[in-house]
């Protein structure tokens, strides 16, 4: 499930590749498991809300996850 991570907002915060999470510079934050959220060590994070075709939204207590600019 490659796409685009928009924030409660709509705001773009994020995108995925494969099974990794990627912060708007490039940098690895998370992996993805099905609409599971977790850090490099394993631990959960959080869930994504929707997934709208390559579009994927979070829920506003997933929001904390990213830094919005």
């Amino acid at each position: 499930m490659d796409g685009k991570i928009f924030n409660s907002k709509g705001v773009q915060v994020g995108v995925v590749t494969g099974g990794a999470i990627y912060g708007l510079k490039g940098h690895e934050l998370y992996e993805l498991k099905g609409t599971n959220i977790y850090k490099p060590s394993g631990e959960l994070m959080g869930h994504l809300n929707a997934s709208l075709g390559s579009q994927m939204r979070l829920n506003r207590s997933t929001d904390r996850l990213f830094l919005e600019k």
